[in-house]
């Protein structure tokens, strides 16, 4: 049995989760968001309690009990809290602007590079900072990798994009000859 698969999810007061066939529904004060899960995986609503199930034991089962789980554990989390990145700007002149649906990022080239913000997702940028937002956490992962994929932090400087959290290791540069 998985260790993560077998755990019962509690739904907290304000969420309603709804199943129809394979489908999976979570709404709450974050928004609604739906998953469809292979046939092979049951998911079962009992009270306040959520329980993931498999028919068998094949390999392809067990991989995706535990993940079914967790993915709708994430559902549940993500309309109550909601998830969020926080991005860092580091680079003399570099910024970011949110204009409409997009993100428009002076980083060092000639060009300004824009990123689209997929539906239900926020952003915001105070200053060199940048906050995504969103119910849908592989929405907001998503979103906040392809900011930083722009420009990625360099380990000589430390200029470029990196996650608040993110630790840069410095390299020394060139030794002088002496």
């Amino acid at each position: 049995m998985s260790r993560i698969g077998k755990q019962p999810i509690t739904i907290p007061s304000g969420v309603k989760v709804t199943t129809n066939g394979c489908e999976v529904s979570v709404q709450g004060k974050g928004g609604t968001l739906t998953f469809t899960h292979k046939p092979q995986i049951t998911v079962a609503v009992e009270g306040d309690t959520i329980n993931v199930t498999r028919d068998n034991d094949s390999r392809e089962s067990k991989a995706l009990h535990g993940l079914t789980r967790s993915l709708v554990f994430n559902m549940i989390v993500g309309v109550t809290d909601g998830y969020e990145k926080n991005l860092e700007i580091n680079g003399v002149g570099w910024n970011a602007q949110v204009k409409g649906r997009e993100v428009h990022l002076n980083v060092g080239f000639a060009d300004t590079r824009i990123v689209g913000i997929p539906e239900g997702v926020t952003v915001t940028v105070e200053g060199n900072k940048i906050k995504v937002v969103g119910p849908n956490k592989q929405l907001v992962g998503q979103c906040a990798a392809q900011i930083r994929s722009h420009k990625k932090p360099e380990p000589y400087n430390g200029k470029g994009i990196k996650y608040s959290d993110e630790v840069i290791l410095r390299k020394e540069g060139k030794a002088l000859a002496g």
